[in-house]
C-alpha cells in the first residue's frame, strides 16, 4: 500500500484504507465501524433507482394503483441475492466477473459475452444519460441537446473523483442517492397517499389484467442490471483485499449487512415512486405514460414543488447512474481485454447512442423501453456466469455457495430469465 505523505496527511485513497483496515482490526467501536466498509453496495444502489426505473413505476402507479407495488418487493429481493453474490465472488476471489470469465471460459463465449455486455453498457447509459437531462431541460427549460451536453460535462467531472480515490466518489454517490430518497419521502408527504392500500399492494398478489401483467414482467425483467452484476464484484476486489481468512470473514458480513440495508433502501425509494404515481395520477390521469407528461401534470395536481422534486430527483438520479454506468463499462472493457482505456474515451463511447437518438428525432420515451428489452437480452449472460462461479468450490473453496443460496438463485435464474424471454417475446408483437 502506498503511505507517500502529501502536506503532512496521507492520501484520500490511503487514509480510508488504513481507516477500514483499524475496523478490521477490532480498533473501531461499533456503527461506525460498519460505517467504513458501506460504499460498494451503495454506489450499486444507484442502478436500482435510474431514470429507467421512474418510467416503470410511474407507469405502474398511474395505471394501477398500488397493487403492483408487490412487483417491486420480488425484484429488491431477487437484486440482493444477485448483488450479495457478485460482492462475494469480488471479495473471495480478487477478482471480478469479468476477468473470471475471460479466464474460464472458451474464446468464442469470453468474446459473445464481451460484445453483449457492450452494447447492454450502452443500452444502460442510454436510459440513465437522457433520464438526467430530461430532468435539467425540463426544469431550466434548455434544448435537450443542451441539456445533454451539461449533462455529459457534469458525469466526466463527477468521474474525475477516482483520481482521487474510491472514497471520495462514493460519498458523493451516496449522497445523490440521499437526494432521491429525500425527495420522494417530502412527495409522500405532498401526495395523497392510502396508507392501508400500500400495505395490502406490498404483500396481496395482484395482476389487474393483461397490461399489468406485461408491465410487471418489465418491472422485475429490468431491475436486475447486467452492468451492476459485473461492477460490484470489481468495486469488492479492489477495495481493500483481505489479508487472511478472518478479515475475508468480516469483509463478508459487512458487505451482506451493507447489500441488505442499501438495497433495501433503493427497494423503499422505488416503493415511494409508484405511492406518489398512484396517489397522483391514478384517479384522473391514469394514462400518464412518460416522464415529462408525469412532470406537466404534477403542478397543477399537486404543485410546483411536487413538480420540482420530481424533477431534482430525476437529475440526481441520471448523474449518479450515469456516473455509474460508465464505471461499469470502463471494467467490462478492462477485464474482458485485459487492457487500461482512457476514461475520456469510456465515456465518449457509451454517449454516442444518446445522441444520436436526440440527433435523429427518435422518440426518447420509446428509446427507454427499447433499452430495456437490449438489457432484458444482454442480462442471462451476467446472472448464469454468477451462479456458475459462486457455486464452484474450485473459485470460491470453502464459501462456495450453500445448498439454499443454491437452490434460490437457481430458481431466480430460471425466474427472471423467463420472464425477460416473455417480455421480449411480447415487444416482438408476439400473444404471450
Amino acid at each position: 500500500m502506498n503511505t507517500r505523505v502529501l502536506d503532512g496527511t496521507l492520501p484520500v485513497a490511503d487514509s480510508a484504507v488504513v481507516s477500514i483496515r483499524r475496523a478490521l482490526e477490532g480498533q473501531v467501536p461499533g456503527w461506525r465501524a460498519w460505517l467504513k466498509f458501506v460504499g460498494p453496495a451503495l454506489v450499486v444502489s444507484v442502478a436500482y433507482v435510474d431514470p429507467g426505473n421512474v418510467a416503470t413505476n410511474i407507469q405502474a402507479g398511474a395505471g394501477y394503483g398500488y397493487s403492483l407495488l408487490w412487483v417491486t418487493l420480488v425484484a429488491s429481493l431477487i437484486a440482493m441475492l444477485f448483488q450479495a453474490l457478485s460482492a462475494k465472488l469480488g471479495i473471495v476471489t480478487g477478482r471480478n466477473l469479468a476477468e473470471l470469465s475471460r479466464e474460464h471460459f472458451p474464446m468464442p463465449l469470453v468474446l459473445t459475452m464481451w460484445v453483449v455486455s457492450e452494447i447492454a453498457a450502452m443500452a444502460t447509459d442510454l436510459a440513465e444519460f437522457l433520464g438526467g437531462a430530461i430532468g435539467l431541460s425540463l426544469l431550466f427549460h434548455l434544448s435537450l441537446l443542451v441539456s445533454m451536453v451539461v449533462t455529459a460535462i457534469a458525469t466526466y467531472a463527477v468521474l474525475m473523483l477516482q483520481k482521487r480515490g474510491f472514497r471520495p466518489l462514493e460519498i458523493l454517490i451516496g449522497a445523490l442517492v440521499g437526494v432521491i430518497g429525500l425527495c420522494y419521502l417530502a412527495e409522500l408527504l405532498i401526495a395523497h397517499v392510502q396508507w392501508p392500500s400500500v400495505i395490502e399492494g406490498l404483500v396481496v398478489y395482484q395482476l389487474p389484467d393483461a397490461q399489468a401483467a406485461n408491465l410487471a414482467v418489465g418491472m422485475i425483467g429490468a431491475t436486475v442490471m447486467p452492468h451492476a452484476l459485473f461492477l460490484h464484484s470489481g468495486l469488492t476486489q479492489s477495495r481493500v483485499p483481505a489479508r487472511n481468512e478472518t478479515e475475508r470473514r468480516k469483509l463478508l458480513k459487512y458487505s451482506h449487512t451493507e447489500v441488505g440495508v442499501t438495497l433495501t433502501i433503493a427497494g423503499l425509494i422505488n416503493v415511494a415512486m409508484i405511492v406518489m404515481a398512484a396517489g397522483a395520477f391514478h384517479h384522473g390521469h391514469a394514462g400518464v405514460a412518460e416522464i415529462q407528461t408525469a412532470y406537466h401534470t404534477l403542478q397543477p395536481v399537486l404543485g410546483a414543488a411536487s413538480a420540482g422534486l420530481f424533477l431534482l430527483s430525476l437529475m440526481a438520479s441520471g448523474l449518479s447512474s450515469s456516473v455509474v454506468g460508465t464505471m461499469a463499462g470502463q471494467l467490462i472493457t478492462q477485464g474482458f481485454t485485459r487492457r487500461q482505456i482512457p476514461l475520456w474515451l469510456r465515456r465518449a463511447i457509451t454517449m454516442v447512442p444518446s445522441f444520436a437518438v436526440v440527433a435523429i428525432g427518435v422518440n426518447v420515451t420509446q428509446a427507454l423501453i427499447d433499452s430495456q428489452v437490449v438489457l432484458s437480452l444482454a442480462l442471462p449472460f451476467p446472472m448464469v456466469a454468477l451462479v456458475w462461479f459462486t457455486n464452484r468450490r474450485d473459485v470460491m473453496g470453502n464459501y462456495r455457495n450453500g445448498a439454499g443460496v443454491r437452490t434460490l438463485a437457481i430458481a431466480a435464474v430460471a425466474a427472471v430469465i423467463g420472464l425477460n424471454a416473455i417480455l421480449v417475446a411480447q415487444t416482438a408483437g408476439f400473444n404471450v
